[in-house]
């Protein structure tokens, strides 16, 4: 069982989520009663969709994870399960995007999730 497996079941039983289809179309999503939370798109790539002031709260921590990947402007992050460890982590950021959306104001619902949108990668130096 891949990792995503392994946190698409630990996810499925808990009592505020349901398994749906993604809004995106690919693979099964997790939503609770305010929003879909998260997208399960391979065996790999997850994408978990976080509020804005979340995002901007826990920023620098998720910037300095090497597991996920966030685009400007949206309020999905892209998580990369390769390990238990990264299960573990995407677990956690459910639990605190549940809590987000709970106290998030009307309106915060948010744009599609990051499946086939480009994602940058800035280098450290530039190209010669």
């Amino acid at each position: 069982m891949t990792p995503a497996e392994r946190a698409h079941e630990r996810l499925a039983s808990w009592p505020d989520l349901t398994t749906v289809t993604s809004s995106c179309g690919t693979g099964p999503a997790l939503r609770s009663a305010h929003s879909e939370i998260v997208h399960f798109h391979s065996a790999h790539e997850v994408d978990l969709h976080l509020t804005g002031r979340a995002i901007q709260r826990l920023s620098r921590d998720l910037r300095a994870s090497t597991a996920i990947r966030l685009l400007p402007g949206s309020r999905w992050v892209t998580v990369h399960l390769d390990c238990e460890s990264d299960a573990d982590l995407l677990v956690s950021l459910v639990s605190m995007a549940l809590q987000a959306h709970q106290s998030a104001p009307p309106g915060e619902e948010g744009t599609r999730c990051n499946l086939h949108r480009v994602m940058l990668v800035p280098r450290d130096e530039p190209l010669v």
